[in-house]
């Protein structure tokens, strides 16, 4: 039985993928191009060498941040909306320790990280702890603070550190930026915490004994509560875990790439998070892999327009239909007579061979 849940878990992203693919170069012969040679230079722009494969993994680096934030937070039954307030207020305070500390390379890098950390948990405690002392909803707190983290960061690059007359701060020391691998590929070391991250969520959810407590938690508080589970406690843990780990994608953001604030910065990465940590079913590694697919898209779209004339929103109909069909195939697999439908099935052929 578990084994047919976890298979489905893979089969169903694959398969809305693939038929997102499908529409999309529908979408593409109705535009009166050629769907092969579009995707061609869709995937050229992604891959077609090792600088476009590092710009890639650059892409997908605050995503894979903010899809762990949701992945982490869902799974103990809490709805984290929060993430990219979180990201932006770890952004924000990392650009305030690196502006005014005077710390300056991998002391002020690794200080900075932390502080951005810190920062993120800070805010992702809010509705956290808003939640288990007066009842309050998780998602309408945690999506009002994006909006109050966003003004905020307004009023830094536009006050606080303002740069001269353009609205945005001081760009960050030379020697706090995050070195990449080669000038070949210039992926910087952000994406390797990402992933590394990634790899952690993962074991820690399903490999130790308060990961399982937690997923407990998420299926079923009441249970968990009469078994001696401290429910508010890791609902609590939840909240501040997921919104260090945004905070700690704000600060490797704001180190790797953008290198200071100013309008823009984090727009829409938390819903995209939850989006692909939909998609990847919770899972941290699948997280990972569907943040990349995304990044793939938004930098092969580009390539795709220059190339054949083919407007990027086909690439974001793609987009949205992968997210579409995941959660449609997610909701479908947890009726019942689907999941009868699938276990008898699935237990003749093993039966048969």
């Amino acid at each position: 039985m578990k084994q047919k849940e976890n298979l489905m878990k893979v089969i169903v992203p694959v398969l809305s993928i693939l038929v997102a693919f499908i529409i999309g170069g529908i979408i593409i012969i109705c535009l009166g191009k050629n769907p092969f040679q579009a995707y061609g230079f869709l995937f050229s722009g992604a891959f077609g060498s090792s600088r476009k494969i590092a710009q890639t993994l650059v892409i997908a680096c605050p995503l894979i941040f903010t899809g762990l934030t949701a992945a982490f937070s869902y799974k103990c039954g809490v709805f984290n909306l929060g993430g990219e307030g979180q990201f932006v207020m770890g952004a924000v305070a990392s650009i305030f320790f690196v502006t005014k500390s005077g710390i300056e390379g991998s002391a002020g890098i690794l200080l900075s990280l932390l502080i951005g950390t810190a920062a993120g948990a800070v805010w992702g405690a809010i509705p956290g702890i808003l939640k288990i002392t007066r009842g309050l909803n998780e998602m309408i707190v945690s999506i009002m603070l994006n909006y109050v983290a966003t003004l905020f960061m307004g009023y830094v690059y536009t006050t606080l550190l303002r740069d001269g007359s353009v609205p945005q701060t001081f760009a960050i020391p030379d020697s706090t930026r995050l070195a990449v691998v080669s000038k070949s590929f210039p992926v910087h070391w952000g994406v390797w915490i990402a992933l590394l991250l990634a790899l952690a969520g993962y074991y820690f959810l399903f490999y130790t004994s308060k990961g399982f407590k937690l997923r407990a938690v998420g299926l079923n508080s009441t249970a968990a509560f009469f078994n001696g589970f401290p429910v508010n406690r890791y609902v609590l843990f939840s909240f501040i875990a997921s919104g260090a780990v945004a905070g700690l994608g704000g600060s490797v953001e704001l180190h790797g790439k953008q290198l200071r604030l100013m309008g823009g910065f984090g727009q829409g990465f938390g819903f995209d998070g939850v989006a692909i940590a939909l998609i990847a079913q919770l899972n941290p590694i699948g997280t990972a892999a569907v943040a990349f697919i995304f990044a793939v898209l938004r930098k092969g779209a580009s390539t795709l327009q220059t190339g054949m004339q083919i407007p990027t929103a086909v690439v974001d109909i793609i987009q949205a239909l992968v997210i579409i069909f995941a959660v449609a195939g997610t909701a479908l697999l947890k009726l019942p007579a689907i999941r009868q439908y699938i276990n008898s099935h699935i237990g003749k052929k093993e039966v048969t061979n």
